[in-house]
């Protein structure tokens, strides 16, 4: 997963009992497909792309669909934005003669099918419809491409940008470095009190040098739906784009990401329970963590699947430190994104 087996000793921490998320510590993951429909309508809805030069009016109405997913993740106040949307804005074109006269009134569309953030750094394909296809029709949508492709490209990356700054969990961000600050401010000590025996405190022994990593996804298809992609060769080396090798039995092996990761099936319930060992090629000899997938489905068609990994290794073969941090930026990233894009799971 995205260089394995690098991960960072400081990765998993322990909850607070209030709750708080000490300085984005903890994976923070804000749900911003709403504010992505009102802002991309705020950046493109009723926007005047001609005003008369060669008699052509041509304007954009409203957003017809802002479809998909986007979210913004923070993790120690790193933010890391993921969406994949689809786009379609209504638009109107009129065009007159030399007295002003309208000559026709068309209405149109621009679609633009696919805005995500692994082509941040490149413009979307955009397509032009216009309802009336006659000469004037035709010319009214070469003058949307000539005058307005370029003007909807520039909205667009002012909403990549804004998702690359946070979106809405931007303020937040804001207001949460204040309130440290304010908590870091110095207060007096309190009065010390008689010296005390000292006791020993009795802590429950914790593997040293490994952690675990638990995540929880939710996905819009039957759990034994997820479990056949789980446990099937050609879909997994569909939604990872490298080859993969899955037996179906217990004890048999495992083998994905171009044998990036090998293993063993331990324990397997269709459609409820996937249980294998899993090392990455970069981890330190003979250490094996253990995946234990459980599915559950608490409504038909809703499938959540809880994952818990044992025994990851702090450091890998090299020394590098965030083994832990790029196994869960896998998962979540490579394999739990990658199903729901390609099989179409989102919730």
């Amino acid at each position: 997963m995205a260089k394995y087996g690098e991960g960072d000793k400081r990765w998993i921490v322990e909850d607070r009992p209030d709750g708080a998320n000490v300085h984005n510590w903890h994976w923070a993951e804000t749900n911003c497909l709403e504010w992505s429909r009102n802002l991309l309508s705020k950046l493109l809805a009723d926007q005047t792309i001609l005003d008369g030069e060669g008699n052509l009016f041509i304007k954009t109405k409203k957003i017809e669909k802002v479809e998909g997913e986007a979210y913004v993740n923070v993790r120690k106040g790193k933010i890391i934005p993921g969406y994949e949307l689809s786009v379609s804005i209504n638009w109107q074109g009129e065009a007159r003669d030399a007295e002003g006269k309208s000559l026709l009134i068309a209405d149109g569309v621009v679609e633009i099918p696919y805005i995500a953030d692994e082509n941040a750094d490149e413009d979307p394909d955009l397509r032009v419809i216009v309802k009336d296809e006659g000469p004037i029709g035709r010319r009214l949508k070469d003058a949307f491409l000539a005058k307005g492709k370029d003007f909807v490209l520039k909205q667009i990356r002012v909403y990549v940008d804004a998702m690359a700054k946070g979106g809405p969990a931007k303020d937040e961000l804001e207001v949460k470095k204040v309130t440290s600050k304010q908590a870091a401010a110095p207060v007096s000590a309190p009065p010390v009190a008689a010296p005390v025996k000292k006791v020993e405190e009795k802590k429950e022994k914790k593997k040293e040098g490994f952690k675990t990593i638990k995540l929880t996804e939710k996905f819009s298809c039957r759990a034994k739906d997820m479990f056949e992609i789980l446990m099937d060769d050609n879909r997994w080396k569909g939604f990872t784009q490298s080859n993969a090798r899955i037996s179906k039995e217990v004890g048999g092996e495992i083998s994905i990401f171009d044998g990036s990761v090998t293993g063993t099936n331990l324990e397997l319930q269709e459609g409820k329970l996937i249980v294998q060992k899993w090392r990455f090629g970069s981890w330190p000899d003979g250490i094996h963590s253990t995946v234990r997938l459980v599915l559950e489905e608490p409504e038909p068609g809703v499938t959540v699947v809880k994952l818990t990994q044992t025994d990851v290794p702090d450091e890998d073969r090299y020394g590098n430190s965030t083994v832990v941090e790029n196994t869960e930026r896998g998962w979540r990233d490579l394999i739990f994104h990658k199903i729901r894009a390609v099989f179409g799971f989102g919730v």
